[in-house]
């Protein structure tokens, strides 16, 4: 089973889980816009391709696929999630199957206010959000809410444009500043994060891995150790076969008063996947499973627990006497 990554760009312990799954019946190719990807000479061989705006970038990867006689492909970034799902049939009409939610679900998961209605209306916990900072400024007029809250992108990642903010006056500031933005109530409590696998055949969720995460940097955990808490993963569980998710999720949540709070949901492999990797959560396994046709079995929770990670730097050196660098 050949298996493409797409935007692999420093993701590299991803690349290797797939090449130990691939052994010697599969290979796993991977692309990125740069050439300065360091995950990207993990594979077995590397596309360099334009960025996802470009014209004929799809045509350009379908045409990989057929090349590479790839089964599966995913990407690691959140703008090409959207065109994964949007553009499944042209896909899987060259045998290759996008493992990605459904397009609308993953329109969902990028619109933070729309994740927010979602979530209200299925009954799940989840912090307060406005578009409307008017009606933000009445309810704390009301005691509803209280500051400091967030102002953030309705949609976004990586922490790009979030700020803490104490005041209305900041607020006008920011709303003067940026367009489509929104307020989002302040968690105060321990932050949690899921590593989820929902089967692509059964449509039943088979993995949850949690973490108590210890400390973050530009949106992504730099330290955390694996938990077990059975409330939630039931609570897990039942969402997102709710929703209809499909393969590897990544959810924020928070725990406010011994309350669970689900906060954001990306649909894909979370920055600090190779945690719960480590301790024995193999979905790089489950992806190869389903895209051979076998329906994974159901092991939530099957983890060793009290095991910390700790990120730190590695480097990649390439000698690239005689080649262009594409940044």
């Amino acid at each position: 089973m050949n298996i493409l990554i797409l935007s692999a760009g420093t993701r590299n312990k991803i690349v290797q889980y797939f090449k130990e799954e691939a052994g010697s019946q599969g290979r796993v190719v991977a692309t990125d816009c740069s050439n300065l990807a360091p995950a990207v000479y993990q594979a077995d061989a590397f596309y360099l391709v334009p960025r996802i705006t470009a014209p004929g970038y799809l045509e350009r990867i379908l045409e990989i696929c057929v090349r590479e006689k790839i089964g599966g492909v995913f990407s690691l970034i959140d703008p090409e999630l959207s065109l994964l799902a949007k553009e499944r049939d042209k896909f899987t009409a060259i045998g290759t199957i996008p493992i990605i939610s459904p397009y609308e679900l993953v329109e969902t998961c990028f619109d933070k206010f729309r994740m927010y209605r979602m979530l209200t209306e299925m009954g799940i916990p989840t912090g307060r959000c406005y578009l409307d900072k008017d009606a933000f400024y009445q309810d704390v007029e009301d005691g509803k809410i209280s500051y400091p809250v967030f102002v953030k992108p309705v949609r976004g990642s990586a922490s790009i444009h979030i700020s803490k903010v104490s005041s209305q006056k900041e607020i006008e500031v920011l709303f003067g500043l940026y367009d489509d933005l929104m307020v989002q109530e302040y968690m105060d409590g321990q932050e949690y994060g899921a590593d989820v696998y929902i089967d692509m055949l059964s449509g039943k969720c088979t993995s949850v891995f949690l973490k108590k995460k210890i400390k973050m940097r530009a949106g992504e955990t730099d330290k955390s150790i694996s938990v077990k808490i059975p409330a939630l993963f039931g609570m897990i569980q039942r969402f997102v076969e709710k929703c209809g998710f499909r393969g590897m999720i990544d959810i924020d949540i928070f725990e406010v008063g011994g309350k669970f709070y689900l906060s954001e949901v990306n649909p894909r492999f979370g920055g600090g996947y190779p945690h719960a990797h480590a301790c024995g959560v193999n979905m790089p396994r489950q992806v190869v499973n389903n895209l051979s046709g076998k329906v994974n079995t159901g092991a939530i929770g099957e983890y060793q627990e009290n095991i910390c990670m700790m990120k730190y730097n590695e480097m990649v050196v390439k000698d690239f006497h005689g080649e262009e660098i594409v940044e």
